[in-house]
């Protein structure tokens, strides 16, 4: 009776607190605690300014839920929220909550489904609908509802709809509801779009912040790794290694990487799949299912496809490359660390990446630790003793054993009880060790400072890609320093448009005008008909062979010429100074 005081207490009815209990919460939130009484009291327009999982749901769907009339077969509440899977979410949280509510009608509408089955249950009176904005406007468009006289409109996850492209759905679904209506807005961060529409729509709003503005879950741990850039995902191979009981979800910049690096997860025997926009809806059903079913331990998404998920009690989120803008860092790290569990946002970057995990660190107001990539043997240490404890910890029916408990031994007679505990564990085990055997150390320990870049720029020493390994065919390219060239950069472009990380990559030598890059031949013709025809700030690059010559080719035995002729020229033009 305690707990249900505790809810009680923020002024709600019986019907909702007995659908909360059955649900089994026990105490508020702190952004239920402040949101749900405030909401109740007045009309007024309320921002909520809190991470992912923090209970936003509850916080405006109870207050809606109390104050929705039954005897009214008319849309009295909108709820707009990013993408089908928040909504799905959002409509069977709020029908748990109002299971005692009879006569309660909650429609969801999102892309993806057949519109005809929405327009049905529409035209059935719903007094709460929960839609996407997209598909919101469609309907609106159609003359199929009508939120002209709606009491409450909800903007949960603004940010995200707003990073998604729907500020003219927003505006328009904005115009079409009264003047006189309550707007509840939540978000994340207060990033400027979201702010112009809390300015051009919200009337005097009160604003609740959990947490610092824009601040990342203080239950989430922030670390990052830094390897060179052809380990990055033998880096991650062992951050799955060193935490075996991991259940999370690896962020990649683009669907081809995507899908590599889930590939390459399943080929070395983890639980895993991709979630990117090829997927049909119903593959990408089928791929989220597994997920919050656990039959996948690592989803490796895009942040587009990742939008809206919901799902709990994961331990990892992992930054396969940095976002480019914090706010989407911040949202790839509250989707751990919810709901008062603990969590770790790992990212895996270059030496170059540090001014990105700076910038983060001044955003988010907490220190990202920098950790050393685990050795092969600190990996199998780890294992084993994860393998040891579940061993531990197995239950073992006594019953069902027994009749086959004299065989067994008799089997293993000729074995000390030592000999037992090494066959049996090596049996289990012998595959990490095999692999870890002779591992190398993936930690690149350089300072990823200006003076650093500005050297990797004039020698090339430090972009060299997949080692020295085989034969490279050397290129000439028309871009150099004055064009912003850097190793980084080519890199960059390779990936994109070769569509493959493997690619090998030798010296890369940057000139004032243009460059030198030398690639493994296996993949020189692809990257030549890629990159070929590109632009770069503007300028078509043009990439063909260097001639073959033992040091240089002619281009870079001319430029190094004419240097040699202006040094000299500049001596001999500068007057010596007389010695009085």
């Amino acid at each position: 009776m305690e707990n249900m005081s505790s809810f009680q207490a923020l002024g709600l009815s019986p019907d909702l607190i007995r659908g909360i209990t059955d649900l089994g919460f026990e105490t508020p939130t702190p952004i239920q605690e402040k949101i749900i009484p405030l909401a109740l009291e007045s009309l007024g327009d309320i921002i909520g300014l809190a991470q992912t999982g923090t209970g936003k749901t509850a916080a405006f769907g109870l207050p809606i839920l109390e104050d929705i009339d039954m005897s009214e077969k008319v849309v009295q509440a909108l709820i707009l929220s990013p993408t089908r899977e928040l909504c799905m979410q959002i409509t069977k949280d709020m029908r748990a909550f109002a299971k005692y509510k009879e006569g309660l009608r909650i429609v969801s509408v999102y892309g993806g489904e057949k519109i005809e089955l929405q327009l049905s249950a529409i035209r059935k009176g719903p007094q709460v609908i929960v839609a996407t904005p997209g598909r919101m406007v469609d309907l609106i468009k159609r003359r199929a509802v009508d939120i002209e006289a709606i009491d409450t409109l909800v903007l949960d996850e603004a940010d995200e709809m707003l990073n998604m492209g729907f500020r003219d759905e927003l505006d328009l679904i904005l115009q079409q509801t009264p003047q006189d209506r309550r707007t509840l807005l939540f978000s994340a961060t207060m990033a400027g779009e979201v702010a112009r529409i809390a300015k051009n729509y919200l009337k005097t709003p009160t604003q609740i912040t959990i947490g610092k503005q824009n601040a990342g879950s203080d239950d989430v741990r922030h670390i990052y790794y830094q390897v060179h850039e052809k380990d990055r995902y033998l880096a991650l191979k062992r951050i799955a290694d060193i935490n075996p009981q991991i259940y999370g979800i690896v962020f990649c910049r683009t669907r081809m990487e995507t899908k590599s690096v889930a590939a390459k997860f399943m080929k070395d025997g983890y639980s895993a799949d991709s979630l990117h926009g090829d997927l049909s809806q119903p593959q990408r059903d089928a791929v989220m299912n597994k997920f919050r079913d656990k039959n996948i331990q690592m989803l490796v998404a895009t942040d587009v496809a990742a939008r809206g998920i919901d799902v709990k009690d994961i331990t990892h989120v992992i930054n396969y490359n940095l976002p480019e803008e914090t706010e989407i860092y911040t949202h790839r790290s509250g989707r751990t660390g919810r709901a008062g569990s603990k969590g770790v946002s790992i990212s895996i970057i270059n030496y170059r990446e540090i001014f990105k995990i700076r910038k983060i660190e001044n955003s988010i107001g907490k220190k990202i630790e920098k950790v050393p990539v685990p050795t092969g043997a600190e990996v199998c240490e780890k294992q084993l003793f994860s393998f040891i404890d579940k061993m531990e910890k197995v239950d073992v029916d006594e019953e069902q054993i027994a009749p086959f408990m004299s065989a067994v031994n008799k089997k293993l007679e000729w074995l000390s009880k030592e000999d037992i505990v090494k066959r049996f564990v090596s049996l289990e085990f012998n595959r990490f060790l095999e692999y870890y055997r002779d591992a190398p150390d993936l930690n690149d320990n350089r300072k990823g400072d200006d003076k650093n870049r500005k050297d990797s720029r004039r020698s090339g020493s430090s972009s060299r890609r997949g080692g020295r390994r085989g034969s490279f065919d050397r290129f000439f390219v028309n871009l150099g320093n004055k064009d912003g060239l850097q190793p980084s950069h080519i890199i960059g472009l390779i990936n994109k448009h070769a569509n493959d990380r493997d690619i090998n990559v030798g010296e890369i030598d940057i000139k004032d005008s243009f460059s030198f890059v030398e690639v493994g031949t296996k993949y020189s013709s692809r990257v030549q008909s890629a990159i070929s025809g590109q632009k770069f700030r503007g300028r078509i690059i043009k990439i063909e062979p260097a001639e073959a010559k033992p040091e240089r080719n002619r281009a870079e035995s001319e430029f190094d010429s004419f240097k040699k002729k202006k040094k000299k020229k500049s001596k001999k033009s500068t007057p010596k100074k007389r010695i009085r």
